[in-house]
């Protein structure tokens, strides 16, 4: 019994894989991920945040590892499952860092469980650039954790898009004043809500439906039978992975014709146009990008050799993400912690999304409203790029 338990225990707390080298090396560099493999943010982690580690490392190694000053090294990759759980994320990097005493340690995934880990990393002051973190709380973190950098839109410029887009359209007679907004029950949600409710109203707009749910909640066809109830010319779901797709079935169901539909993390999915191909044609949500060669391609080596299709918003900041700690690092040249942070605030760096700027500990660009326009989710609103694709009324069920 005793043996079981602790297996248990083993699997379900410090699940690790090595990726790419087998047994580490003395010579190698240890790297420490910490995300959901069980629990209700697994499904998101599963296609945004663990395989994009996978690829860069493997990347990083085939080149012959990170340029140091001392020689090229490669990195050994651990990966931890924190079950959902902050508690739990708060334990593996605690132990990552002052136990195993691993090189670097990688962002955690969802809002919630960033800002638990902070104070980790830096107590042990391992660079924490959280992209799978949205909050309008940066200025005031970025102050409290200088090692700190956050490397995603804030809450206020998320829910600042999408009433952008919601005002274009009615502002054209695309659709009326009346939203119904739905969000689910954590630090993510509660915060685009509460910013979402505010700038509708200044915007002109009328909720008229706006409830919460828990996380992990099952059986949303309640408040997808609510909003339609509601009447309203938009709806707005701040929602996560399960129930992006769980809402979308329910508003096929119930037939909930909008012309506007936003839902929030995993519209961009291309799992979410492979399940519902034409019916996702025009549906709004967080994130989108820029279509470009380079992202093209980065799509193409991504489901090569991770076997998961990226996502149109947290993955390809993800890659940048990755490619701006190994450009930090190399351009260092020693993994030196507290240098690295330094040059992340000195430098910018080229990536697949184009020039990253974290010097204010925050990323200056960001795309913040994708829509699905004839199979690829388009930046249809953002921060600091332009051409952005025109928006495109959905049309019924």
């Amino acid at each position: 019994m005793q043996a079981q338990t602790s297996l248990k225990f083993a699997a379900a707390t410090a699940l690790a894989t090595i990726l790419g080298l087998g047994a580490a090396q003395a010579q190698d560099l240890k790297f420490g991920a910490v995300g959901p493999k069980t629990g209700p943010l697994a499904s998101g982690a599963a296609v945004t945040h663990f395989p994009n580690f996978q690829l860069w490392v493997k990347q990083v190694n085939d080149r012959g590892g990170l340029k140091l000053k001392s020689g090229q090294r490669k990195i050994v990759l651990i990966e931890n499952d924190d079950r959902s759980q902050p508690p739990e994320a708060i334990k593996i990097v605690e132990r990552l860092a002052s136990v195993d005493k691993v090189d670097f340690i990688l962002p955690a995934y969802s809002t919630g469980i960033n800002l638990a880990t902070a104070p980790i990393y830096a107590k042990y002051n391992y660079p924490q650039i959280a992209q799978a973190m949205v909050t309008d709380q940066g200025a005031e973190l970025v102050k409290r954790y200088p090692n700190l950098f956050v490397f995603q839109a804030p809450t206020s410029a998320f829910a600042q898009g999408a009433v952008d887009v919601l005002k274009k359209m009615k502002d054209a007679g695309q659709i009326g004043d009346k939203v119904a907004m739905v969000n689910i029950a954590d630090a993510f949600g509660i915060e685009l809500a509460n910013a979402g409710r505010d700038r509708l109203a200044k915007a002109g707009f009328k909720v008229v439906y706006d409830r919460s749910y828990p996380l992990g909640t099952q059986d949303l066809s309640p408040v997808m039978k609510a909003a339609k109830a509601a009447g309203p010319d938009a709806f707005v779901a701040w929602s996560y992975p399960p129930d992006t797709f769980a809402l979308m079935e329910q508003a096929k169901i119930e037939a909930l014709n909008v012309k506007a539909y936003y839902s929030a993390v995993a519209t961009g999915f291309q799992g979410f146009y492979g399940k519902y191909g034409q019916l996702a044609e025009n549906v709004l949500g967080a994130g989108g990008i820029q279509d470009s060669p380079e992202i093209r391609n980065y799509y193409k080596v991504h489901k090569e050799v991770t076997g998961v299709d990226a996502d149109y918003w947290g993955s390809p900041l993800y890659y940048a993400l990755l490619q701006t700690i190994e450009q930090a690092i190399e351009g260092v040249g020693a993994m030196d912690l507290p240098a690295i942070t330094a040059h992340m605030k000195k430098n910018t760096y080229k990536t697949i999304i184009g020039d990253v700027d974290i010097r204010n500990q925050i990323l200056s660009k960001v795309w913040t409203v994708g829509q699905w326009q004839n199979g690829f989710y388009h930046a249809v609103a953002g921060e600091g790029f332009s051409n952005y694709k025109p928006i495109i009324p959905k049309t019924n069920w």
